[in-house]
């Protein structure tokens, strides 16, 4: 069974933008049969790290803060799949960044350089092999999710996993009108966790069908 842990960052969880097409994706993981654990990192004590790399040089593997990423770090290591779920801030939720910052007590702390980058690995007793970008933005254009885009790609090439494509809703508050476009981007939405669970893979047709305008630029701009 496929394991994926799901840590979305929206402020505003489930009644939030980004939740609109998260839970679609998240659904269609299930019915492949994926095992997934979700959290909201609003509901999560999640402390900024101190930067002292105690996780690194005096106990690796292991963080010094005694907060709630005690009880995520067990749930991440098991995981096959981490999918990361975030609206577009500047660039992102202050609560999402802490999350980020936080997971170096998963990274093995030995340096390597590879296309001369320096890169790490995750440690031998975390599964993750796979990452994938899930992202609403009000903005109408994909364009918007450039930086938050680079950021899951780079996390995943630092962590020398693969980053498998991004599921990005623009002008994702159009969703609530409703309507057969909007059924039709859902749907996309649900066929890509299907598509990642049972191939490994989220085709571009689907990955596109979940990103098509709703509604003409000038329309939105006048709004």
């Amino acid at each position: 069974m496929t394991r994926v842990v799901v840590v979305s960052g929206s402020p505003k969880m489930k009644k939030g933008h980004t939740e609109r097409i998260l839970k679609p994706f998240v659904d269609g993981m299930k019915e492949a049969g994926a095992d997934v654990d979700l959290f909201y990192v609003k509901q999560l004590d999640i402390r900024p790290c101190k930067g002292d790399f105690y996780c690194w040089n005096t106990n690796p593997g292991a963080c010094l803060i005694d907060d709630d990423m005690q009880s995520v770090y067990p749930v991440l290591k098991r995981a096959d799949i981490l999918v990361l779920a975030t609206p577009v801030y500047i660039p992102l939720p202050g609560e999402m960044q802490n999350f980020l910052n936080r997971i170096c007590p998963l990274i093995d702390p030995v340096l390597t350089k590879r296309n001369d980058r320096t890169r790490v690995r995750l440690r031998s007793d975390v599964r993750i092999k796979k990452i994938v970008l899930v992202s609403s933005s009000g903005w109408w254009e994909v364009g918007n999710f450039g930086t938050v885009l680079r950021i899951a790609k780079e996390i995943a090439s630092d962590l020398s996993v693969e980053f498998v494509g991004a599921v990005l809703r623009p002008h994702a508050f159009m969703l609530a009108k409703g309507g057969k476009k909007a059924d039709r981007v859902l749907e996309a939405a649900k066929e890509s966790g299907r598509q990642l669970v049972a191939t490994g893979r989220m085709s571009k047709r689907s990955l596109d069908a979940v990103a098509k305008p709703l509604i003409s630029e000038e329309a939105l701009r006048k709004m």
